[in-house]
């Protein structure tokens, strides 16, 4: 099934089952989708576009036409219900903030797609839950750790948690095994110098151990 036609329980499904989220900022339009390209044969499909990207509205709608139909692209960085709307009518199929707020989780859902908004205390990540949120980004993660998710999910083992910051290819599995449902990862996945060196073979290389240390965290 191709992502334009799932619903948004659909999406949250596979977010889940992938369990990794590359946030990509990327200006270059064609870079991106070479990008895209390398990290999904790598066997990472979940593309975050971040609102910070110059004309990022013109790159999702771009990308979200151009990519094959098993690549799941959404809009991270979002900071308003009206930057919601307008990236969900360019393509984007997840909404992603650095933030929580309730009308940004209710555009999403109006829209039919999953909304994870950023949150940091105990009580925000409740309140975001009982607002809607289908995932809850905890950022930054680094900040906590985390022993910061064992915890919480301790006395709130419903929480669906996905740290962003802190995140490696190499620790993704021990975040899962700490209790997060996906893990948001950017600069770790995405090496600067081998995008700028065009040296994309290291892109699949890091999504392949990225996914590596994902199927080892699942490991009972």
């Amino acid at each position: 099934m191709s992502y334009n036609n799932m619903n948004k329980g659909q999406i949250v499904t596979r977010i889940k089952e992938k369990a990794a989220v590359a946030v990509i900022r990327i200006a270059d339009a064609k870079k991106l989708l070479q990008v895209i390209d390398t990290i999904n044969k790598g066997g990472v499909s979940i593309i975050e576009i971040t609102m910070t990207v110059p004309n990022a509205l013109k790159m999702i709608e771009e990308v979200s036409k151009s990519v094959s139909s098993d690549i799941t692209v959404g809009v991270g960085s979002v900071l308003n219900s009206t930057t919601a709307q307008q990236a969900v009518d360019a393509g984007a199929r997840f909404v992603v903030g650095p933030i929580f707020k309730k009308e940004i989780v209710e555009t999403a859902h109006k829209n039919n797609v999953p909304a994870m908004p950023g949150c940091f205390t105990p009580t925000e990540i409740q309140t975001a839950y009982e607002a809607g949120a289908d995932v809850i980004k905890v950022f930054p993660a680094d900040v906590v750790g985390m022993a910061f998710f064992k915890g919480i999910l301790a006395p709130m083992p419903h929480l669906p948690l996905m740290p962003t910051g802190g995140v490696t290819l190499t620790n993704a599995g021990d975040w899962l095994k700490a209790g997060a449902c996906a893990v948001g990862v950017g600069t770790a996945l995405l090496d600067k110098k081998a995008i700028e060196a065009e040296n994309y073979s290291q892109l699949t290389e890091n999504a392949k151990i990225l996914c590596e240390s994902i199927a080892k965290g699942r490991v009972k």
